[in-house]
């Protein structure tokens, strides 16, 4: 499953980043998307983009678009 699949309050762990562009995934990494990390969402835009996230005890502003390559597995 994707990330820009879940709903506001849930929370997966990071499985892979399925990134094509090595700059876009670089700048995922630098930002702390990395394999194994907890993240929630916060809240969506109303329009569905861009997504808040929560990871690592900080906020990240994300968008759809980046967030369809972000593989997870969902936590209960």
């Amino acid at each position: 499953m994707n990330l820009s699949k879940l709903k506001v309050g849930d929370k997966a762990k990071v499985v892979a980043l399925n990134v094509s562009d090595k700059e876009v995934r670089r700048h995922l990494l630098d930002m702390g998307v990395t394999r194994g990390v907890v993240v929630k969402i916060i809240r969506k835009a109303p329009m569905g983009d861009p997504v808040d996230i929560e990871l690592r005890d900080y906020e990240l502003c994300i968008s759809k678009k980046e967030l369809e390559q972000i593989e997870v597995e969902v936590i209960k």
